[in-house]
Formats: structure tokens, sequence, C-alpha cells
């Protein structure tokens, strides 16, 4: 009997459009980055994508989400994890170019945990 492969549980603070977009990818995938945004952030502590989710979105979009979703993990370890801020405040930089990449190596569906308005 083989186990399953390893996964890392990552969160994502998002708003109400970013969200419509998943939803239209069948919560499997991330959607492509705008021009702006050459890196996609996903966090590694669901507190985190909390304060963003409720601090941030809800005051610049009207409503905020936070998402957990697991990836294969041999396949972050390509991505450092960067400290942003205090010890729980751990984000993944992964580049517009790679979201693809990223997207194939997640393992099932991506789920809304909380959401603020």
């Amino acid at each position: 009997m083989t186990s399953p492969r390893p996964t890392t549980t990552l969160w994502r603070p998002t708003g109400p459009e970013e969200l419509e977009l998943v939803r239209r990818l069948n919560w499997r995938a991330w959607p492509a980055r705008l021009p702006h945004q050459p890196i996609f952030y996903p966090v590694l502590d669901e507190d985190y994508a909390i304060r963003i989710a409720r601090d941030w979105n809800v005051k610049h979009d009207g409503a905020g989400f936070v998402t957990r979703f697991e990836v294969d993990a041999p396949f972050l370890s390509r991505y450092p994890v960067r400290q942003a801020g205090g010890k729980t405040i751990l984000e993944l930089w992964v580049p517009a170019e790679e979201l693809d990449d990223l997207n194939a190596h997640i393992v099932g569906d991506i789920q809304v945990i909380h959401e603020f308005r």
C-alpha cells in the first residue's frame, strides 16, 4: 500500500473578484496574475491570512475571504519561505509566469474557510 503524496497547506486571503475567478476555475486553480501583479503570494499561516482578509480586503473590496489549499510539498521546495514581518508572517513568492505550474500541483479543491464583510 502506498501512502498519499505529501502536501503543504497554504492559505490565500482574497477579495470577491479573485474568488469569483477561482469559482469559475471549478475551485481547482488560481487565475492568471494581472500585469501589475508579478508575484502570487500564498501564505503559510492561517492567522496571517485572516488578518489580511479581514483588515485589508474588507476595507478595499467590501468583503474578504480566506481560502485554504494543498500543494505537492516536493514541488513547493523550489520556493523559499519569505518572512514579510513577524515570525508568523510567512509567504511564498511564486512568479506569475510559474502560476500554471503551481496550479498543476494543487491537490484537491481550493476551499473558502473564512468570510468577512
